[in-house]
């Protein structure tokens, strides 16, 4: 077995990481705040299942109810946005940025939170999918 290491030698059966996937009620909806608000590209679109935005390299799967990423589980338990793990986006002028989001009326889950390795905030996608924009320490 191949593992991964800092030469950036691949694993045996792990390409690569081709995206987070994140459920949506709305995925015209969720392609418009990405590519609105947060400067994310939209790569493919098959609405009202499914699209990919991306900015760089990376993607976020945006599933609607009818993707085949949102299928219940075997045990019926149903797929569904939000939660606590999130996309985390390396920022510039953490605190102008905010004041745009809200003069757009982005949702945020909290204030601003500092630490040794810079000033974090969680914002919310339409669906209640969490993003952090993170702005590093000098």
């Amino acid at each position: 077995m191949t593992t991964s290491t800092n030469n950036g030698s691949a694993h045996d059966f792990v390409e690569s990481v081709h995206g987070v996937r994140y459920h949506t009620k709305d995925v015209a909806r969720a392609v418009a705040f990405y590519t609105t608000h947060l400067g994310f590209d939209l790569k493919h679109r098959q609405l009202p299942a499914f699209a990919n935005v991306s900015f760089g390299d990376v993607s976020i799967l945006l599933s609607g109810p009818d993707a085949s990423g949102s299928r219940p589980m075997p045990d019926g338990k149903h797929q569904e946005p939000g939660g606590w793990n999130r996309v985390v986006l390396r920022v510039k002028n953490l605190l102008s940025f905010i004041d745009e989001l809200k003069s757009a009326g982005i949702r945020f889950r909290n204030t601003v939170e500092s630490g040794p390795g810079g000033k974090q905030i969680q914002i919310e996608d339409p669906d209640g999918n969490p993003i952090e924009l993170f702005e590093p320490a000098r």
